[in-house]
């Protein structure tokens, strides 16, 4: 007899309500897209109520899809995007919009608070970014007294669903461990970072913790009603999405590398040992007890959806009319252009940059005779290389190339980006079977979780298969490697710089 299990992943781009089995197999899945919203520059939010709504809709379809009852599914886990910040009031009620990973209102914030870093970093061994809970809570402190004052716990994203689910206000280690607030050494919350991040009074606005396979609670009556899932279902702490994805993917240790190239990219390894403050890295609590070792930034695959629209909205009409998906004609054009046919350089920082706070998103070498597809080629190369300069700083850490990539993230859908990933990082590609990776890695912790499998090793053997592999082409990778280096010079060439653009662009707002 089947074995189903149910994960819903909230990412910043899509959410998606998936079903699995116990062998990895997948049954259905019902998405929607992640309803953000932007009241500000640089504020990236979500409707809580609406997002429950919509989850609602998507567990009812899914059930639906894989025509299975509520009572056929053994467990629940939910996965979602890491930092940003979800909030209850004093009556552990939700009562504002919750703030997604690709916020950026506390960038100073976060810019004076990485300036003092080493005062805690052997603690939670991080550095400071602009969409971690801690940072965007003081914003709220200086800018929002209201909100703030109001605060009644603290949640991360898939801990938010998790209480929408069973009523109970619980956070997963691994995702408290990577938004700044656990002592790594500890694993508990540690009163030191919070008065460094000056929100002291947040201390005590934190839930309990729990692990990746432990139960966070069970389906109550009213949420079986609203959703079709049965009463008593139980939930699982579940994982943040890198966490999922690496897990889904089999990187379990430090012969592979995940690197997930969606909203974020995200490059990492679970390691027996933690990166020092002099490399760069972030350091988090993985489901298995090991590290996990990360590099990562808002410059993977979010840059090309805003480029299309800004460049392509023409051709994404056409496409339409025609039945078909802008990328799909866009795959037939990576088929037929190679490393040679760009000479334009992109760097993907619409959301943010991994080099300089103050770097935004820019095309160099355009010339007369520049094409749109040029453009369009660039940015693709650019987000690769993004992903190439952070698997340098991991490969410098960890001594040595990995043996293979597993790669997950909107950018699978491309087997020529893989291809390019292949060719500009030197290291094979591999991909696994099932396309929603982070609902896989939900399934493996409720799958361990419930008993079905003693560890995540033993889940993953059994539910996690690769199906191809890219290797990298060695006349590609020698262009690449020259180009390569010029995204770098020019990278080099312009920092310190970034600043007075942006003072310049500040002061033109204020006079618009």
């Amino acid at each position: 007899m089947h074995k189903y299990f149910l994960t819903i992943d909230n990412g910043g781009t899509n959410t998606k309500v998936v079903i699995f089995d116990e062998v990895g197999k997948q049954i259905a899945v019902s998405a929607f897209p992640t309803r953000g919203l932007q009241p500000h520059s640089g504020f990236h939010e979500i409707n809580l109520n609406k997002l429950w709504q919509d989850l609602q809709v998507a567990i009812k379809d899914v059930l639906q899809k894989a025509q299975l009852q509520g009572e056929d599914i053994s467990g629940i886990a939910t996965v979602g995007h890491g930092k940003g910040l979800y909030l209850l009031d004093k009556a552990q009620q939700p009562f504002t919009n919750g703030i997604l990973s690709a916020d950026s209102r506390a960038e100073s914030q976060a810019h004076q608070l990485e300036e003092n870093v080493s005062q805690i970093f052997e603690i939670c061994h991080q550095h400071i970014m602009p969409s971690q809970a801690p940072v965007i809570l003081k914003w709220l402190k200086e800018h929002d007294s209201n909100t703030y004052q109001n605060i009644g716990s603290v949640l991360s994203n898939k801990d938010f669903t998790g209480f929408l689910l069973t009523g109970e206000v619980k956070q997963e280690l691994g995702d408290a461990s990577g938004n700044n607030f656990v002592n790594l050494t500890s694993r508990e919350y540690d009163s030191r970072l919070f008065d460094f991040f000056g929100i002291p009074e947040m201390f005590s606005k934190m839930p309990p913790l729990i692990r990746a396979t432990d139960i966070r609670g069970r389906i109550t009556t009213k949420v079986a009603a609203e959703t079709g899932l049965k009463t008593g279902t139980p939930v699982y702490g579940g994982m943040f999405d890198i966490d999922a994805c690496a897990v889904a993917t089999g990187v379990l240790n430090e012969e592979r590398f995940s690197v997930i190239a969606g909203t974020w990219n995200m490059n990492i390894f679970p390691s027996k040992k933690m990166a020092e403050i002099k490399s760069g890295l972030m350091n988090s609590i993985f489901p298995t007890d090991r590290y996990l070792v990360e590099a990562s930034s808002p410059t993977s695959a979010g840059n090309l959806a805003i480029i299309l629209k800004m460049l392509m909205t023409a051709e994404m009409r056409d496409a339409h009319d025609a039945h078909r998906s802008i990328y799909d004609n866009l795959e037939a054009f990576l088929e037929n252009t190679d490393a040679t046919f760009s000479k334009v350089f992109f760097f993907p920082f619409l959301y943010g940059s991994n080099t300089d706070p103050d770097a935004e998103g820019t095309f160099i070498g355009i010339r007369s005779n520049t094409t749109k597809s040029e453009l369009i080629r660039a940015v693709y190369e650019g987000i690769v290389f993004a992903h190439r300069y952070h698997n340098e700083a991991l490969i410098k850490v960890l001594g040595k190339k990995p043996k293979t990539i597993r790669m997950s993230g909107g950018a699978c859908n491309s087997s020529s980006w893989v291809q390019m990933f292949a060719d500009i990082l030197q290291v094979p590609i591999e991909i696994v079977s099932a396309t929603e990776l982070g609902g896989l890695g939900g399934a493996i912790a409720s799958a361990v979780g419930s008993g079905y499998y003693q560890t995540i090793e033993e889940a993953v053997t059994n539910m996690s298969t690769v199906t191809r592999q890219f290797l990298p082409n060695k006349q590609q990778s020698k262009i690449y490697d020259q180009k390569y280096a010029v995204y770098k010079k020019l990278l080099e060439s312009l920092e310190g710089s970034w600043a007075f653009l942006r003072e310049t662009q500040e002061l033109l707002e204020k006079k618009g």
